[in-house]
């Protein structure tokens, strides 16, 4: 059997705790392993309600009170319950409000999603039953604001919730451990970021209708300040699965996450690739799992270069392009390449040794003069990012007059050049695609996330290049190795 904890949140709660507590039906109190009372330095007598209660109480719940020595927020309160939680090794916790808003008599069936293995997270929706929330004393105004913001947070974030503002949740304790939710807020807004947390470590959430209770009891939420943040929240998570920001509510996420839409540096290479012929192709830079998985998909012979990973060779491009790589290569792709060298155009040159003649290179360049990164400089807040634009792992970086100098200058012709848009989700792809097309029509460098550009190499330039080429591998292994 699974060991059962109850999280009781409280905040100014003696009179209602113990009644709380006494509605805890009978014949579940057997299956509760613990149950723990998280007093946030209440004002009024709740802690010693609830010592009370530890020691009357015929039901023998087992009982234990904490209060915190100040008051930690709302978010802050639950962090001190599953931190509890996991220590005392349990397997299911249930979040349940002190105040009685959410049906304790609901207990039994909150947790049968999780006892059976078929969910990470249940969530009791008020909103499942057609009517319900008003009948049971919802305000119009909440209930609207709910609806409102719910569909915002579904959108922006990629759920299907029916409501993301609910109180009442179990979780698994495995998932709580394997969930940064100690770096959430410490507000209401924290329910709302663990909500993200599980999406973006692909947990199952179940809803389960509940009755919907409003009394007498005292709400502390500020309404304005609490849709402020989670706004801001589900945003900040969006702008980190694009690139933007520290990107740590992207945990879970590749730094190299494959991009939806047709307005992505993948998906134009690809469609400059053909449909057709098979091609030999080298892959450098960026590897991109399902990148690489769709170019095989299409029967191009690949072979993909990275510092480490499965079925790649692995290699340091600071230091050539590796022999075991061989040579004859179609189609040469630089993913981000040129950026994350120290000599880009040593690259370059060790590129045209391996190309096939007749062979082109389709390179991707981020682009620095991009809106974001000039906004981070005039802001005085420069620094890198866990991915994209300013990605840790950046070297070097560009704008497109000199990426197309960097070219020039290493004996490569363009042939084609593309300017691609900011990266987003599938869903928000069609509305994004117009947005950055007139940005990009009115100021490009502002608004190209990436300049992309086919080359060869240009008349005449390939002989004395391809005759120092290896001098040039030899000095600069020479000074990778000093």
């Amino acid at each position: 059997m699974k060991r059962i904890g109850i999280v009781v949140v409280a905040y100014n709660a003696a009179s209602t705790l113990a009644k709380v507590l006494d509605r805890i039906p009978r014949e579940f109190v057997p299956r509760i392993a613990e149950v723990v009372i998280c007093d946030n330095a209440s004002e009024d007598q709740t802690y010693l309600v609830g010592l009370g209660y530890k020691e009357v109480d015929g039901r023998s719940l087992p009982l234990n009170v904490i209060r915190n020595p100040i008051n930690l927020g709302y978010g802050g309160n639950q962090k001190v319950g599953y931190e509890w939680a996991i220590e005392h090794d349990l397997d299911i916790v249930v979040l349940l409000h002190a105040d009685g808003q959410y049906a304790p008599e609901f207990l039994p069936q909150i947790v049968v999603p999780l006892e059976r293995g078929e969910a990470d997270a249940v969530f009791g929706s008020r909103m499942m039953t057609p009517g319900g929330a008003r009948k049971g004393g919802m305000p119009l105004y909440k209930l609207v604001g709910n609806k409102v913001l719910t569909a915002f947070e579904n959108r922006v974030v990629g759920t299907h919730l029916s409501e993301w503002h609910s109180g009442y949740r179990a979780y698994s304790v495995q998932t709580l451990r394997e969930i940064p939710f100690q770096r959430n807020s410490d507000e209401y807004d924290f329910d709302t970021d663990i909500i993200i947390q599980l999406h973006e470590a692909g947990k199952r959430i179940v809803e389960l209708p509940i009755p919907t209770f409003y009394g007498e009891e005292i709400s502390y939420v500020n309404g304005m300040r609490y849709a402020k943040d989670i706004v801001f929240d589900v945003l900040r998570y969006r702008a980190h699965k694009m690139g933007l920001g520290s990107g740590e509510t992207a945990f879970a996420s590749s730094p190299y996450e494959p991009k939806a839409g047709p307005d992505t540096a993948a998906s134009r290479i690809l469609a400059w690739m053909g449909g057709a012929a098979q091609r030999r192709v080298l892959l450098l830079g960026v590897v991109d799992p399902a990148f690489a998985a769709e170019l095989r998909a299409r029967g191009h012979e690949l072979v993909a270069v990275a510092s480490e990973g499965d079925d790649v060779v692995v290699g340091d491009l600071d230091a050539g392009i590796p022999p075991e790589a061989g040579d004859g290569f179609d189609v040469v792709l630089l993913v981000d390449a040129l950026g994350r060298v120290r000599e880009p155009s040593a690259l370059l040159d060790d590129v045209r040794r391996v190309l096939a003649p007749g062979g082109r290179v389709m390179a991707s360049v981020p682009n620095v003069s991009h809106w974001y990164p000039r906004g981070r400089m005039v802001a005085g807040r420069w620094g890198y990012d866990g991915r994209g634009l300013l990605d840790v792992q950046t070297l070097r970086f560009f704008t497109g007059p000199q990426a197309e100098r960097l070219v020039a200058d290493a004996g490569w012709q363009v042939c084609r050049s593309e300017q691609v848009g900011m990266p987003v989700s599938a869903d928000q792809a069609k509305v994004t695609a117009v947005v950055e097309g007139v940005g990009r029509a009115i100021a490009p460098a502002l608004f190209t996330y990436h300049y992309l550009y086919e080359l060869e190499p240009a008349r005449g330039a390939g002989v004395a290049e391809a005759d120092d080429t290896a001098s040039q591998t030899a000095r600069r292994a020479g000074s990778s190795s000093s």
